[in-house]
């Protein structure tokens, strides 16, 4: 769920007003709500949201700024929490955007992401970005390339050494071209990308394991989770290493990692 027109749902306090005029030409105006750009705008949406679902926090509602998510593991419980959910609202007159809205599905798109009962998936967009690319041949390509992956790197295991050739590709004299380095890095991630993993889930009170790795540029970890004797990643994280970092021992490495 989606509420409507946002930040400007919450009005501003009435000594506030003064600190969002603006001049134009048929006089000075202020805010009667509070608009977007305000340095703490996100932080007090957010704070209302928590506020409005406290109750719910951790049950069946996730909020995330304007962006709400009410779950249930049946349809009937799924009615009875939107009820819920309809009600908190009302409770604080919040008003939800109708189109940006889904009800009663069992994947859905949010926060960028595809999220289904398996877990948390890349979406398809995303990936065919990257896949549908040509060879990097220019700085502003590389560029490009490399804020995609970005906005991969949830699901890309080792993101920081998968992509540190193209981020070397943009240092100073190496910016016009994608070398042979960058070039067998760009082809790997294209066929990482061709099966991408799903996030699963994790559950309460499961085991979860931890994978660590290092680099010479990096240090990385997996979660994981095993499922009728396979293993499933719910989580990847992963660290460039500063200068003074690349030259700890390997064990320490390991330890700086966990």
């Amino acid at each position: 769920m989606d509420a409507y027109s946002g930040y400007n749902q919450i009005m501003m306090h009435e000594y506030d007003k003064a600190k969002t005029s603006f001049i134009i030409e048929r006089g000075t105006y202020c805010y009667k709500v509070m608009p977007f750009g305000l340095k703490n705008a996100g932080a007090t949406y957010q704070r209302l949201g928590n506020k409005i679902i406290k109750e719910q926090i951790g049950k069946t509602i996730k909020v995330y700024v304007d962006g709400m998510l009410v779950k249930a593991p049946e349809r009937a419980d799924h009615i009875k929490n939107l009820a819920e959910a309809f009600s908190l609202l009302r409770k604080y007159n919040m008003k939800l955007n109708l189109r940006k809205c889904t009800f009663g599905v069992s994947s859905g798109r949010f926060l960028g992401y595809l999220v289904t009962q398996r877990g948390i998936e890349a979406h398809p967009n995303q990936i065919k970005a990257i896949l549908n690319m040509k060879s990097p041949a220019t700085v502003k390509e590389i560029q490009s390339l490399t804020g995609r992956a970005a906005a991969l790197n949830r699901f890309l295991s080792r993101s920081t050494d998968k992509c540190r050739p193209f981020l070397k590709a943009l240092k100073k004299g190496h910016g016009d071209k994608c070398d042979e380095e960058c070039e067998v890095a760009f082809q790997n991630l294209k066929t990482y990308l061709t099966s991408p993993p799903l996030l699963s889930k994790s559950i309460p009170g499961e085991d979860l394991y931890i994978y660590l790795e290092v680099s010479d540029s990096a240090v990385s970890s997996a979660i994981i989770r095993e499922e009728l004797g396979a293993q499933h990643p719910v989580f990847y994280t992963t660290k460039a290493l500063l200068d003074a970092e690349t030259r700890y021992p390997k064990m320490e490495k390991l330890i700086f990692r966990l």
